[in-house]
């Protein structure tokens, strides 16, 4: 079955801007899209708001630019992603966006690696 390409302005606009990283594809997903490059998630586009992958490491810079974490209702709580906005200006050209680009990217590998492996306690 075919899937019809994606036409959505921002969308492609938001492609533009994680060129930097290489190819970007947008995937339609829950009402908005998700935006991979190379296999990884790196963004997501819900609500007309562009939101690029964060981790504990990296959080602490997107909330000093001003970034907003992803939030969402469900089942009465308020739930949130390893997902922030980017700053406004970053909206403006993929130069501007690079460096941020560069974190989603740097958290997007982060969460791919497997978790270190504790070592068994040998039993006596």
């Amino acid at each position: 079955m075919a899937t019809r390409p994606i036409t959505d302005p921002f969308v492609l606009h938001a492609c533009e801007l994680l060129s930097c990283l290489g190819p970007c594809k947008a995937t339609r997903m829950f009402g908005g899209y998700g935006l991979s490059v190379d296999g990884m998630n790196v963004a997501i586009i819900a609500w007309d708001t562009l939101f690029l992958k964060t981790n504990a490491e990296t959080e602490p810079q997107w909330l000093a630019a001003g970034g907003r974490p992803f939030q969402y209702e469900a089942k009465g709580k308020t739930m949130r992603l390893h997902y922030h906005t980017p700053p406004e200006d970053a909206l403006e050209s993929p130069a501007l966006m690079a460096p941020w680009a560069r974190l989603a990217l740097g958290a997007a590998v982060a969460a791919r690696k497997p978790a270190p492996q504790r070592k068994k306690s040998s039993a006596r």
